[in-house]
């Protein structure tokens, strides 16, 4: 039992952590988390659904069928600053910024960069701040002045987009001069597929330190696409929670002390389960707040959107049925119970016919318990060399399920599962749709289907010194674990993540 000073007494409850929760975290750090075992890639045919374009047209029809009368919302993390994303800019002005000019004749990345600066959506904005410092971007350029056109972009005396979160950066231009922010292009994006009659809503999670920016860039702009759509937004915000943060320790296990306190760091997007726990919505969209396009490219994303929504909706449609009938309190035969079976099967249920031979009591308790849970539907694109998570077939306990797997979960050491992890055939471009409530409309607790054997711990430095970190199991990993899960094949034009400043250059995300 860890013995506790009373300042770190108050900082637990402050943070509204107990200790029990401490002294299993400190248990994990010296126990480690065990490695989940990979059975085999998901994929076509075998864990991975493939729509033709009858299936899909179907699907949609569906959405705009079984969505009446639901509450459809969009979830967006958009947590965090997006330095890493200038990571490549931060270096070239270490590289360079003792020169008065920079040569680029031998640098293929900055001549491209410098050469197309004027395509980047915040030109407009880069130019009048180096105006206020007595230049112009043009006259920065021809002299070769770099550094100081990077410096303008990135400090807090120029733009500060290297302390901006990614969701207030201007991604796109527009004809005329219009740009849009990613968080605009959120907004936009949601009208076409959560519209509900005229009302959208979007919930975005956001550090602290950006929430007012945040709220300062909606309340600019959502009169603009409200005129636009003729809808009326409904756009809120929500903080990872202190509660959700894991200990730090050092590399002996022991906890990091700064001034006699614990020393606590934000538990990665698994923490997001709290908050995605918090929402009411009976259909919710989740998507990564850098993974958007203009407008002349949303055409796949929308389609595919309202064709996993409709499949989502399909599903839940036949699992209620089966728990009405599991819950009418009538007596279920045999014939009933294969049917149920066979079903289960088809959406990566295992239920064994071993089942037949118990009592009727244990029968409809044990397919309770295996269809009332949360659902989701998850889109994969053909693994061509982007970096995430992909989908596996996982055992558990002699059990498989579907599961989206990162390679920090994996044991690469493992000849077998390094091997299995390597012959995947998607990767997961964070494209889900969920359904969170049971039959009866209630709210299912999320945290109760979340597998907390799945985090993992992590080594940072902090100031100078090796540490280890916990992170709890990822928001479509380990904390969705339990859900029931499908899986299909959505094209690879929905997918165009901004991972650092250069990919905004990529045709994706220019004007046509």
């Amino acid at each position: 039992m860890i013995n506790l000073t009373r300042e770190q007494e108050k900082q637990l409850k402050e943070r509204n952590i107990s200790v029990a929760l401490i002294e299993e975290q400190l248990k994990k750090y010296r126990e480690g988390f065990p490695f989940i075992k990979l059975a085999k890639p998901a994929t076509i045919g075998d864990g991975i659904i493939r729509m033709d374009d009858a299936a899909k047209e179907d699907y949609i029809k569906k959405y705009e069928q079984l969505r009446k009368g639901k509450k459809v919302l969009k979830f967006v993390p958009a947590s965090g600053a997006a330095s890493r994303m200038f990571k490549s800019l931060y270096e070239f002005i270490q590289r360079h910024k003792e020169l008065p000019a920079v040569d680029l004749s031998q640098d293929v990345l900055f001549n491209a960069f410098f050469t197309n600066i004027r395509k980047f959506a915040f030109a407009g904005d880069l130019d009048r701040a180096l105006q206020q410092k007595h230049s112009s971007l043009q006259q920065a350029l021809d002299n070769k002045q770099y550094v100081l056109i990077l410096e303008t972009l990135l400090g807090p005396e120029g733009l500060n987009y290297g302390s901006l979160p990614k969701g207030m950066l201007k991604f796109h231009p527009y004809e005329g001069g219009e740009t849009r922010t990613a968080l605009e292009e959120h907004l936009a994006e949601a009208y076409r597929y959560a519209n509900n009659g005229g009302h959208v809503y979007i919930h975005f999670t956001v550090s602290p330190e950006h929430r007012k920016g945040f709220e300062k860039l909606v309340s600019e702009v959502s009169r603009k696409y409200e005129k636009m759509y003729e809808c009326k937004y409904h756009v809120s915000f929500s903080e990872q929670k202190k509660s959700t943060d894991t200990i730090a320790v050092d590399m002996d296990n022991n906890p990091l002390l700064e001034n006699g306190l614990f020393v606590f760091r934000p538990g990665g997007h698994g923490a997001l389960l709290e908050n995605l726990n918090d929402l009411d919505a009976d259909v919710i969209f989740i998507k990564n707040i850098d993974n958007v396009v203009p407008d002349h490219l949303k055409e796949d994303t929308v389609v595919y959107k309202q064709a996993l929504g409709g499949m989502l909706l399909d599903l839940q449609a036949k699992i209620f049925a089966c728990l009405e009938k599991l819950n009418s309190g009538k007596s279920i035969s045999d014939d009933e119970v294969k049917e149920m079976i066979a079903f289960a099967a088809t959406i990566n249920i295992h239920i064994p016919t071993s089942i037949l031979h118990f009592g009727e009591e244990v029968k409809i308790r044990y397919l309770k318990e295996k269809f009332n849970r949360p659902i989701r539907v998850c889109g994969m694109v053909k693994n061509e060399g982007e970096p995430g998570g992909g989908p596996f077939w996982v055992d558990k306990d002699g059990e498989l399920s579907l599961q989206i797997v990162e390679s920090s979960q994996v044991d690469m050491n493992d000849r077998i599962q390094k091997d299995i992890f390597n012959r995947a055939t998607h990767f997961n471009p964070v494209d889900l749709v969920c359904c969170i409530k049971d039959f009866r409309g209630k709210k299912f607790d999320l945290l109760q289907y979340r597998d907390n054997d799945t985090g993992f711990i992590a080594r940072k430095s902090k100031d100078g010194k090796e540490i280890k970190q916990q992170e709890l199991p990822g928001l479509w990993n380990g904390s969705m674990a339990n859900w029931i899960t499908l899986f299909v094949e959505v094209p690879v034009s929905t997918f165009n993540p901004v991972k650092t400043v250069h990919d905004l250059l990529r045709p994706q995300h220019q004007m046509p």
